[in-house]
């Protein structure tokens, strides 16, 4: 798109659209997502929320076994379409025919599998075997493509033209609505024509906090990227020895400072249309200062996880009361263009092939996200008719004074939130280049004082932290388990562009 003339917001969406071809396990047009969007023009950063929401019907006692896991209950209304044509309507210039051509060339003529297509779609198998649509990916004698076959969708080639002429008309109140609804009403699925018809994006303020020197932003509740934010501002507070990279010391406060942001995470993250969430105190000066001097140098604290959970293990870190203080499966890509405007993406399905369905022939894998809601009474997170989910995925853009600086972002699941700061540290706190900055080895919590890290932290590091209490699981030196980012930088003075892709997953930086 853009050697042919076009703006970094055509890049965006067409590169979104491939995606759910190259990567039909992880986006596509039944996913949702979150962007945040730079225009040059006025200097400013906005949010575009198209998360989709909850079915009307959707109510926790209604779900049982895994039927907010798998199959047709499982899937909020799909927002990306909605998405990336609310994009295209504000700031593409190009037509809808030129930016879907290369979805559906490569859904009808076929796409190469890479070894991570392979090995996700063989996991996979038995899930999709469950519906007809499996044999998209399925074969009759139970096979999945292998590494180098080229796979066919030629039912979404179908789709996308339907959307190239009918815009979000057809895809949330025309013929492809109308299939989806039969589709999974015949499943005993919860979406209705009106769930659809009724769906909207929301254009929003990002939230940001300043930090040594740069200002970071990230997308606003019901996508929790406070978390992100939260963890850096503790960081924001150490220096000198308590910030060296692959020091125990720093690891440590590092990772104590995201227990504290995880357990206000599950606290107060939701849909802030039914419950208020504190963002102002939750970033607060003195708030950070206040959780900061919660951390024991000594010793690592228990979490309960990375959810709610309605009987908390004692000991288990509670959250922090902001309120007094003023104030899977994922993919990221992200785009720039000559003119300096930037688009950071992040969508998903939710797990692989999200739902597992793909309903009435329309060959458009629809998520699983109810899985991210809970049901358990208490949580701002429960499920509930027309609510936002909780939503992990958060890109992330940095400035350095008013000019742009960053883009970085990663799938990973609930580890998004926990990866990111990581990276983003590598880049502003130790003078690493993006693809050294995504490269550098990474580590994720999970609960209690338990600690996945990849085994390219030193030997040495790893025994100090088990000193301090930290119970470290080893995990292969490139994990996808934490995460698979994607970034670029922008030097000003020489007006070059610096990219990263992260070897843990497929990816690409490239540029002209």
């Amino acid at each position: 798109m853009l050697v042919d003339g076009g703006n970094a917001f055509d890049a965006a969406i067409a590169t979104a659209a491939v995606l759910g071809v190259g990567e039909p396990y992880m986006s596509g047009m039944g996913g949702i997502g979150v962007a945040l969007v730079y225009t040059a023009s006025d200097n400013k950063v906005r949010a575009l929320n198209f998360s989709g929401c909850a079915p009307k019907a959707a109510a926790p006692d209604i779900f049982s076994g895994d039927m907010k896991d798998t199959g047709a209950r499982s899937p909020l209304v799909p927002g990306n379409v909605a998405g990336w044509l609310a994009l295209h309507e504000a700031h593409g210039s190009m037509d809808r025919e030129r930016l879907f051509r290369p979805a559906i060339e490569y859904a009808e003529g076929g796409m190469p599998v890479t070894r991570l297509n392979a090995k996700t779609m063989a996991n996979r198998a038995s899930a999709l075997t469950r519906f007809p649509s499996g044999s998209i990916i399925v074969g009759d004698d139970g096979s999945t493509p292998a590494a180098g076959d080229r796979l066919r969708m030629p039912q979404l080639a179908e789709s996308f033209r339907a959307v190239v002429k009918g815009g979000t008309q057809t895809f949330y109140t025309g013929e492809i609505a109308e299939r989806l609804v039969k589709g999974i009403q015949a499943e005993g699925g919860l979406l209705t024509m009106d769930d659809l018809a009724d769906y909207q994006i929301e254009w929003q303020e990002p939230i940001s906090i300043p930090y040594r020197g740069y200002k970071i932003f990230t997308t606003p509740p019901n996508s929790t990227g406070f978390q992100i934010l939260e963890t850096l501002k503790l960081m924001d507070g150490f220096s000198g020895d308590d910030l060296v990279f692959q020091s125990p010391e720093t690891l440590h406060l590092m990772m104590e400072s995201m227990k504290l942001a995880v357990t206000d995470r599950i606290r107060y993250g939701g849909d802030p249309r039914v419950k208020d969430i504190p963002i102002q105190g939750l970033l607060s000066e003195g708030y950070a200062a206040q959780q900061r001097s919660r951390i024991d140098r000594a010793k690592a604290a228990h979490v309960s996880g990375e959810t709610f959970a309605e009987g908390m293990p004692s000991g288990s870190l509670l959250a922090g009361s902001p309120e007094a203080f003023d104030g899977g499966m994922t993919t990221h890509f992200a785009a720039t263009d000559r003119d300096g405007n930037v688009v950071s993406i992040t969508q998903t399905l939710g797990g692989g092939f999200g739902s597992g369905l793909a309903p009435d022939n329309t060959g458009i894998f629809l998520n699983n996200m109810c899985h991210w809601f809970d049901l358990e009474e208490g949580s701002h997170n429960r499920i509930g008719p027309g609510k936002r989910v909780d939503f992990c995925v958060a890109p992330t853009q940095t400035f350095l004074g008013d000019k742009f600086y960053a883009s970085m972002g990663t799938p990973g699941s609930w580890g998004i939130l926990q990866t990111t700061p990581q990276f983003l540290m590598h880049l502003l706190d130790f003078g690493m280049n993006p693809q050294e900055a995504i490269e550098a080895p990474r580590y994720r919590y999970y609960g209690g004082v338990s600690v996945q890290m990849e085994e390219r932290f030193p030997v040495e590091v790893r025994k100090a932290l088990e000193k301090k209490g930290h119970e470290i699981t080893v995990v292969e030196p490139w994990s996808m388990s934490v995460g698979g980012a994607q970034g670029f930088r922008l030097n000003s003075a020489s007006g070059t562009l610096e990219g990263g892709a992260d070897p843990r997953r497929d990816g690409l930086a490239i540029g002209w």
